[in-house]
């Protein structure tokens, strides 16, 4: 069984989450809010961590969490949906709650082009990256390689790696701007 070592999740995991999280909310603030969230509600319920998965799966679960709930409360006024919550302690069954839920029904054939003519987008600005950068971003943000394997595999260091991501994060965004918000 695997112990919690809330000491070092900044350490061995902020970098992780982080790419995990500004796939998903594509702003840098909101991503790192999510983060501290999920930190914080693991260090609230680390009690209930069983060991069943490893610490990064259990933080990842939190974060997944974290994440719906933030578009929730973006898309509060689409409709109303019930969430049921389980808790996995043996003092607690589980209970409904009414929460603000976005529609997944509620996409029109326009929304649904529109995603289809973003996704076109994002792939022609990811062709006009150097070819380097863009496997490691895709390797990191999309595929969720591990930093260090990464690394290993284009013999760079860390630093080199963010440094990386940065600079195809700008160029994807500059790319976007110009193709696809105009």
């Amino acid at each position: 069984m695997e112990l919690l070592n809330p000491d070092k999740w900044v350490d061995n995991y902020a970098d992780y989450l982080y790419n995990y999280t500004i796939v998903r909310v594509n702003d840098h603030i909101v991503a790192q809010d999510l983060i501290s969230e999920t930190f914080l509600a693991g260090l609230k319920s680390k009690k209930n961590f069983k060991g069943e998965a490893s610490e990064r799966t259990w933080l990842i679960s939190i974060l997944k969490r974290k994440i719906i709930d933030h578009y929730r409360k973006i898309n509060s006024n689409k409709g109303k949906a019930e969430v049921h919550i389980t808790y996995r302690d043996e003092d607690s069954e589980g209970d409904w709650l009414e929460e603000n839920a976005a529609d997944p029904f509620d996409k029109t054939a326009e929304d649904k082009m529109e995603n289809e003519e973003l996704g076109l987008a994002i792939l022609q600005c990811l062709d006009k990256l150097p070819e380097k950068q863009a496997t490691i971003f895709k390797m990191k943000t999309i595929e969720n390689y591990d930093t260090e394997a990464i690394c290993k595999e284009f013999n760079i260091t860390p630093s080199n790696l963010w440094v990386i991501i940065h600079r195809a994060r700008k160029t994807l965004a500059e790319c976007l701007e110009e193709n696809w918000f105009n």
